[in-house]
């Protein structure tokens, strides 16, 4: 008679070595197949009563170990993985170790592609602690998760190889959102309220532009009240590659940023609004868009700049972020004196969707002579050479949506800033949402229009833009950029003293 898994406590190897027909009565004597029959179906009708306990048990339920553990052992990685989820029972059989080891064999040990050296270590660390358990004190489930950071080990170190070509007008890699999208790299959101209440979320939208990509997470009634807000902490999510429609994939977390939003709140800069949401900036790179005249939480915006963004998304840990190396520069054989010379800026104002304008200026210089207040400066356009003067092919505003909702919040969009060195490797980089404002200026005899500003600060440096509004074009044309780096920053980075 067919065991009752519900009163069965599971165990792996032992019901793997046992055998399922030493527990069946001996038959004293071969009975007719009529009688045979009606036993047979007499069985059945009693399982089928509602007072039986064994009613309550499907057909899969039913059945002996044994079989289910050898049903489960021709499914791949991701049947594997959703079954888990079906019940307490699946999930305790779908996590042995036996399983796990079966298909780590055979897809890994298989794997032609060249593995890095930290995934050998790693994984003789994991295979040393599971040999030194006994068997039946094994942890269920160590071969599926060593599986799962082997297979997530291997494609990133795929993806970072993909990094080396880099872009001569950004200085950054070409193949960043790409890598980005093979390694299965998302972001998560974690917001905490006062009372300690934390709640995790996927972005409800995201936008790759040419050097950053933009997240945006709606309120939908799901975030706390704007006041309410403790801290939000961003983190990278390297997800498994799984075919498992509808579950999440087992995924390890990077710590991007962690940041106290009551401090913040304080020094947080209303840079934008329309009828419906009023931008709140909390610091460069994060917006928080409230509803007018409430506290609640319509989105929230991270932007985040391409350099070093692979790296930031999925080598640090779940609390500590990813540090940068410290990459010592060239020596520089030029005469301090001279100063700053061969620099190369990259800018780009785009809003959530489309660019608004795209440049680069090379053979940037200062002279150690212009250098003053603790800034270097470094002039892209100059308002005096009308041949360098740069049209926008678009107005400056930053498009939103929210769920059935959205707008447009004028003189406003998001920046992307990348300086290079003279050794063509990125200097200070920056991506922020900025606001323009109306500035007033002497008479102009070159443009009949309006001015406006963009003005950014930070503690690394600053960087300016004119434009003025041609009336009858219905077009905003860039007169003047100048980007202004700490002297402190360049002392540091190249060991100089200016």
């Amino acid at each position: 008679m067919a065991r009752n898994m519900a009163s069965t406590n599971v165990t792996y190897r032992n019901d793997l070595a046992s055998d399922s027909k030493g527990s069946r009565p001996v038959k004293q004597m071969a009975a007719p197949k009529a009688v045979t029959s009606r036993v047979r179906a007499v069985r059945t009708f009693k399982r089928a009563d509602k007072s039986s306990p064994a009613s309550t048990l499907n057909f899969m339920e039913r059945l002996p170990s044994e079989i289910l553990f050898k049903i489960l052992s021709y499914l791949d990685a991701s049947a594997l993985f959703s079954i888990s989820h079906v019940n307490k029972l699946f999930n305790q059989l779908a996590n042995d170790n036996a399983l796990w080891n079966k298909i780590y064999i055979a897809e890994l040990g298989k794997n032609k592609r060249r593995k890095p050296k930290r995934i050998d270590e790693m994984r003789d660390k994991m295979l040393l602690k599971i040999a030194t358990v006994a068997v039946h004190d094994r942890d269920a489930g160590d071969w599926k998760w060593l599986h799962f950071k082997t297979v997530a080990e291997c494609d990133m170190d795929y993806g970072l190889r993909r990094l080396g070509l880099i872009s001569s007008y950004t200085g950054l890699p070409n193949q960043t959102e790409h890598v980005l999208r093979s390694i299965h790299v998302t972001w998560e959101l974690t917001v905490s309220d006062k009372s300690g209440h934390e709640g995790t979320y996927e972005p409800s939208w995201s936008e790759f532009c040419e050097t950053s990509v933009t997240l945006c997470w709606s309120g939908g009634g799901c975030l706390p009240n704007y006041q309410q807000i403790s801290t939000l902490q961003l983190h990278g999510v390297r997800r498994v590659a799984l075919n498992c429609p509808g579950l999440k994939a087992p995924g390890f977390r990077s710590l991007m940023a962690k940041l106290d939003v009551q401090d913040l709140t304080k020094s947080a800069q209303v840079i934008g609004q329309d009828k419906l949401v009023e931008l709140k900036l909390l610091q460069p790179g994060i917006i928080i868009g409230v509803w007018k005249d409430r506290c609640s939480v319509a989105f929230v915006m991270f932007t985040l700049h391409f350099h070093r963004l692979v790296e930031r998304s999925i080598l640090g840990s779940a609390v500590c972020p990813y540090v940068m190396p410290v990459i010592k520069p060239p020596f520089d054989d030029i005469d301090p004196e001279y100063g700053l010379h061969g620099y190369q800026l990259h800018i780009v104002l785009h809003g959530t969707v489309c660019n608004i304008m795209s440049q680069s200026f090379s053979k940037l210089f200062c002279q150690r002579t212009q250098i003053s207040d603790g800034l270097i400066q470094l002039t892209a356009i100059s308002r005096a050479i009308l041949s360098r003067h740069t049209p926008l092919s678009g107005s400056i505003t930053l498009p939103w949506r929210c769920e059935a909702l959205q707008g447009t919040v004028e003189n406003c969009c998001i920046m992307s800033l990348t300086l290079l060195d003279e050794f063509k490797k990125p200097f200070w980089c920056v991506t922020s949402p900025v606001s323009m404002e109306l500035e007033k200026t002497p008479v102009s005899y070159d443009y009949d229009g309006e001015h406006f500003l963009i003005h950014y600060q930070d503690s690394d440096g600053q960087m300016k833009m004119k434009f003025v509004w041609m009336k009858e074009q219905k077009q905003f044309v860039l007169t003047n950029l100048v980007v202004y780096v700490t002297v402190s920053k360049v002392n540091k980075h190249f060991s100089r003293e200016y």
